[in-house]
């Protein structure tokens, strides 16, 4: 085999490997647990904030639906909708483009950007009940009792 074919074939599939970026769509849902649920408007707040936080833009605000999008570089666009409630939330793709959607699957960009806002709500779920009540340790601290 010719060294220029060789370097063909390597070339070709390094492309068609770097081009396999496509990933399934990454939907979250999450129940929260009792001690850590907090009113609809609470969670409406940490949901917009964190969404402000990774560059999202709130498209539209109604009671129980946060609908946003992104624009990445003026050319990758992804939508989503959050459903929440007190007690939980979903992240669920609503529309993107460049993104390569195809088939349930899409750009493994658009996973991570839905991760780290998924994150971002969960953290701050669990510091709004540290907050607002106090971790055990810290009352321990204060009264030297958990109750």
């Amino acid at each position: 085999m010719s060294s220029l074919l060789r370097a063909t074939l390597i070339t070709l599939a390094l492309l068609t490997t770097a081009g396999c970026t496509n990933k399934p769509i990454l939907n979250t849902q999450h129940e929260l647990p009792v001690d850590n649920q907090v009113s609809e408007e609470k969670m409406k707040t940490i949901i917009v904030n964190a969404l402000q936080k990774r560059d999202w833009t709130v498209e539209r605000l109604s009671p129980q639906l946060v609908q946003a999008e992104i624009n990445v570089r003026n050319q990758y666009y992804a939508a989503i909708d959050i459903r929440y409630t007190r007690n939980s939330y979903a992240i669920t793709y609503r529309d993107s483009r460049q993104l390569g959607y195809k088939d349930g699957k899409i750009h493994r960009n658009y996973n991570r950007w839905v991760s780290m806002l998924d994150r971002d709500i969960m953290a701050a779920l669990r510091s709004n009940g540290t907050n607002e009540a106090g971790s055990a340790a810290q009352l321990f601290e204060q009264t030297g009792t958990t109750k």
